[in-house]
């Protein structure tokens, strides 16, 4: 976690993470206008955080696009936060997000995008992700179901059977790339809008696996986009957690 810690010791790199959240998927010169810096000096503090995985590019077109990731953001609540001080943070936590999700909304142009590295394989990832036996142990209890075939049916079936999310497979790279719908059903106000889209690559890196999820595709003033930027963090957290000792974390209060 030291180059988490390095990254984060820098105001300069604070406010750009801060910046990332306001807007996410931002260029680099966006970036240097709003924080009144040179694009060479925003560059240099980009590429730190960068290197400590708290933000992702991806191009689009000729310009190099900045996400926020937080996930190993996550990974250090989980490790230094969790166990001290879970019950009195997360309250506080879910107050906060409760309180600025209230105040935006979504629009077309939300993109969730998250990065972790998984010590695996990208097969076994890819079952992580596929198979029903292994999501209901991380993923609220819910099996996933799918013959995971370019227009086959994708479900996310509570524990009672009664199905939470459904969607509809759009692309089939096995084991690097799977893309569906994904329309919500456990929120009447939510089952609504129409569906967005869900996108997992998996890059093998040596004894790793680099994983990039992206949930995008929301209609404009989407319900949906609030509740998943927040939602898929624990998620990526506890699934990395499952394949690599056997076992979830566990998200209960002590």
């Amino acid at each position: 976690m030291e180059p988490i810690f390095k990254a984060l010791a820098a105001p300069p790199r604070r406010l750009l993470l801060d910046t990332l959240f306001e807007q996410d998927g931002q260029p680099l010169g966006a970036l240097a206008d709003r924080l009144d810096m040179t694009r060479f000096g925003a560059a240099k503090h980009l590429k730190v955080l960068e290197t400590a995985n708290l933000i992702v590019t991806r191009r689009s077109g000729r310009e190099k696009l900045h996400y926020l990731n937080p996930v190993p953001i996550r990974e250090v609540h989980d490790r230094w936060i969790a166990k001290y001080a879970e019950p009195w943070v997360s309250a506080l936590s879910a107050l906060k997000q409760d309180l600025e999700t209230n105040m935006t909304d979504g629009t077309s142009e939300d993109r969730h995008l998250y990065q972790i590295f998984i010590r695996a394989t990208p097969e076994q990832v890819w079952a992580a992700i596929t198979d029903g036996a292994l999501t209901r142990r991380y993923f609220h209890e819910t099996a996933i179901e799918s013959t995971w075939e370019p227009g086959a049916e994708v479900i996310y079936r509570n524990p009672d059977g009664t199905p939470a999310v459904e969607g509809e497979v759009l692309e089939v790279d096995r084991p690097h790339r799977l893309s569906y719908t994904w329309h919500v059903l456990y929120n009447p106000q939510a089952a609504e809008e129409p569906p967005s889209r869900v996108t997992w690559e998996l890059e093998p890196m040596g004894e790793t696996t680099k994983v990039t999820m992206v949930h995008d595709r929301f209609p404009e003033g989407s319900v949906v986009s609030p509740e998943v930027g927040p939602g898929w963090h624990p998620l990526l957290s506890s699934m990395k957690t499952l394949i690599e000792t056997g076992e979830p974390l566990s998200f209960e209060a002590a």
